[in-house]
């Protein structure tokens, strides 16, 4: 879990997250939302990828990364669970 926390924390890894909830994108894709380098780039994809939040599925000569529903919802559903236990 502490990995999840560590790659939510940064704004630009979040901000790939909310382009990935849209669809489906290639790290080129990707990189065109952000004034920083291709490589950088590359760095907060392996980010969240280690922490479960995106997966990634080769097509042809691309890597498509997309959002790891699962996981989000597993720990939306485990905060919730936080906040219910303290009432």
């Amino acid at each position: 879990m502490n990995k999840v926390f560590k790659a939510l924390k940064d704004s630009t890894r979040r901000k790939i997250l909310e382009l990935l909830k849209k669809k489906d994108l290639t790290a080129g894709e990707i990189s065109k939302h952000f004034n920083i380098s291709k490589p950088s780039i590359s760095h907060h994809l392996e980010i969240l990828f280690q922490a479960g939040l995106i997966s990634r599925e080769r097509k042809g000569q691309f890597i498509y990364y997309s959002l790891n529903t699962t996981l989000l919802e597993d720990l939306a559903h485990w905060i919730l669970q936080l906040k219910n236990n303290k009432k």
